[in-house]
């Protein structure tokens, strides 16, 4: 019997290890149907109003000359341009930008070098302002912080425009539409997001802490389950590992994260 009884336990044991293995390396996808459309825009302290202005006059005009076209087209296109940014800064006024360098194609890391659609977009402003940009990295929930207590001249970090933010920070015009999306792994049960709002569903999300995607998730599905990690890469990581359900994240940092899982 307690051979029986051991044998038992060993083949449950197996059973055990291949569906954790099968869990960790189950591809990713992205749910067809969209969770929430918005709006980035850069933040400015309430005080700055002078900078915000400048900020917008910049704004207006890089999108008139195309330059904000086409930085777009080479981070979600890979159509490259000929524009260069901050050649010949020496010597002008430092302009800080905060950012939170996980979230590609906006800000991330290339050779120690943060790039992005945000990152070169700053530099852009930076030279229409006649100034040397300076990307300074933190945490996301760190950057409204850091512009309110003049740490950092403005943020920029795929951030929408919230009511709440609004009490804090002042928001220049729009100058990206982002959509907030599901990613889950191939043959999840979640196939779309009205799934999550079932009755009785207990489905963990992961987010990234203090996105918008985050705030979403703790109010339509409560803060029990909603997982919130420093990173969408963390939660991405959480994810194979089956620690959450899904995840909530921008469309592209989705894509990103989702063609670096499944190598």
């Amino acid at each position: 019997m307690k051979k029986f009884i051991s044998l038992i336990l060993a083949l449950a044991l197996v059973v055990c290890v291949f569906a954790a293995c099968g869990k960790k390396d189950a591809k990713l996808t992205i749910l067809d149907t969209e969770y929430v459309e918005e709006d980035y825009a850069i933040c400015v302290a309430k005080e700055n109003a002078d900078l915000l202005e400048k900020i917008n006059v910049a704004l207006a005009e890089l999108e008139a000359d195309g330059t904000k076209q086409a930085i777009i087209d080479k981070y979600i296109s890979g159509k490259e341009h000929s524009l260069k940014f901050q050649q010949d800064v020496e010597g002008k006024e430092e302009i800080h930008m905060a950012t939170n360098a996980q979230f590609p194609p906006y800000e991330y890391y290339e050779n120690e070098v943060i790039v992005g659609i945000d990152a070169e977009f700053a530099a852009a402003i930076a030279d229409k302002l006649g100034m040397k940009l300076v990307i300074d990295d933190m945490d996301f929930d760190s950057i409204i912080t850091a512009v309110q207590t003049g740490k950092a001249d403005f943020g920029m970090a795929g951030m929408t425009v919230t009511e709440d933010r609004l009490e804090k920070i002042n928001f220049t015009t729009s100058y990206a539409k982002g959509v907030q999306v599901i990613i889950v792994p191939e043959g999840s049960e979640i196939k779309t997001v009205d799934d999550l709002y079932k009755e009785g569903a207990e489905y963990l999300v992961g987010t990234q802490k203090g996105t918008t995607g985050d705030i979403y998730a703790e109010d339509d599905f409560g803060a029990d389950r909603v997982m919130k990690y420093a990173s969408g890469n963390e939660a991405v990581q959480a994810l194979k590992t089956g620690k959450v359900d899904c995840v909530i994240i921008d469309n592209e940092p989705a894509k990103a994260y989702v063609a670096e899982a499944n190598k």
